[in-house]
């Protein structure tokens, strides 16, 4: 069977769309940028393309691409200072091969339809996941200070008034001084109150937020 002139077309929607959200990912130096997505969407693209010539078992082709997407999203996210970080890209990864297989199988309307919802989620959506992150934020505090009785009960309190959450996990005594760690839920305002409070205290050694 020939090559069509419309199996030129859906790759090279495919190379565009997928170019597009790369350079987006890209542009704000996320691990899987432009030419992988590219090739995620091309891929995906040719793998629903294949299924629907083979018939029968190529369902099973079309259906393993997810799975072949979820080993990649899992090498695109990491771990770094006790957060995890790459899920969005490892989504849109994700979305995107998703995209190519609707282009694959000829379907336009609902690539276009995805691919809106997709550029317009990682672009106009910033600015309100920031101001989420301003009512609250989870940050975890490490306080080196001087070992007293009830010290991590003082800082517990100290928490609360400066409007926070605190979670307290590991402690840790070392000689004179007292290792407390806390996850601390609450606005960004008043994580700055807590730190200016923290860096006054003649009492704490060292910190980490």
């Amino acid at each position: 069977m020939e090559f069509a002139e419309e199996d030129i077309i859906r790759l090279s929607i495919a190379l565009v769309i997928g170019g597009l959200i790369g350079a987006e990912r890209e542009y704000h130096g996320k691990a899987a940028g432009f030419r992988t997505m590219i090739m995620i969407c091309v891929g995906s693209a040719l793998f629903t393309m294949v299924s629907g010539r083979i018939g029968g078992s190529g369902d099973r082709i079309a259906a393993n691409i997810v799975n072949g997407i979820g080993f990649l999203g899992a090498g695109i996210i990491f771990r770094e200072d006790n957060r995890v970080k790459g899920l969005t890209t490892a989504a849109t990864a994700w979305a995107v091969s998703a995209l190519g297989m609707c282009l694959g199988s000829g379907h336009y309307d609902i690539a276009l339809i995805g691919f809106v919802f997709i550029l317009g989620s990682l672009l106009l959506l910033v600015n309100f996941t920031k101001r989420i992150q301003k009512w609250n934020q989870t940050r975890d505090y490490k306080i080196v200070t001087v070992f007293r009785n009830k010290t991590l009960n003082q800082y517990e309190k100290f928490f609360e008034e400066c409007g926070l959450s605190p979670t307290r996990s590991q402690q840790q005594r070392i000689g004179a001084q007292m290792i407390g760690r806390w996850r601390v839920d609450g606005s960004e305002k008043n994580h700055e109150k807590c730190i200016k409070r923290l860096l006054n205290d003649p009492d704490v050694k060292e910190f980490t937020f």
